[in-house]
């Protein structure tokens, strides 16, 4: 009778030890299931931008109150290289400085969902009406376009979500930097938007 007694003890605890074990592996692979899709959604690729092309329309400055007026027309590019996630695109603004200070008002772009392999495509207007500027930057400024060549920077600001599956992260910041390359033939000694001209479609830096 103890004997007996004592083999149900020891069936009954390999078999606790056997559904303990079945849990463990359980969460386990429920745990390795979750590392995987964060790895995805954490550390996918970034999405590319292209600068293809910059249309200065007006670059006017007022050297008595330090004021610069601009207009630029530019088209950016955007590709997700990602075979299996996707990128929403929240919210996206652009804007032109100069020497890291912002020469135009944001322009916000419409929101977008990028799938796998996707181009989006957009040829925001850029202006920035009256925008008070460092005399050292207006000097700075004078001096590039008597010398015949303007270097702006296009910038993104943006929130982007990635998608793997049927799963969505949480918001993400995005930051985008295009160098616009602009050449004119001859200076005028003064800046102005006439005859500056794009060069060459530039790949942009990208930060998440």
């Amino acid at each position: 009778m103890g004997k007996d007694c004592g083999n149900h003890r020891d069936d009954h605890l390999r078999n606790c030890c056997r559904r303990l074990l079945a849990v463990f592996l359980f969460l386990a692979f429920i745990i390795a299931v979750i590392s995987l899709i964060v790895y995805l959604v954490l550390r996918p690729t970034h999405p590319r931008f292209y600068l293809q092309d910059a249309s200065l329309r007006q670059l006017d400055l007022s050297n008595a109150s330090s004021l610069l007026s601009t207009s630029l027309q530019v088209t950016v590019a955007s590709r997700n290289p990602n075979d299996r996630v996707g990128v929403y695109y929240d919210r996206l603004d652009v804007y032109a400085s100069y020497k890291y200070q912002q020469i135009t008002v944001a322009s916000s772009l419409p929101a977008v969902y990028q799938g796998h392999g996707d181009v989006d495509i957009w040829s925001p207007v850029l202006d920035g009406p009256n925008v008070p500027f460092a005399p050292y930057l207006a000097s700075a400024i004078s001096q590039d376009c008597q010398a015949g060549y303007l270097i702006l920077q296009v910038k993104i600001d943006g929130r982007v979500r990635w998608k793997v599956g049927s799963w969505i992260s949480g918001h993400y910041h995005l930051f985008v930097t295009c160098p616009a390359f602009l050449v004119t033939t001859g200076g005028n000694g003064a800046p102005g938007a006439s005859g500056f001209k794009f060069q060459t479609t530039t790949y942009c830096h990208v930060e998440v």
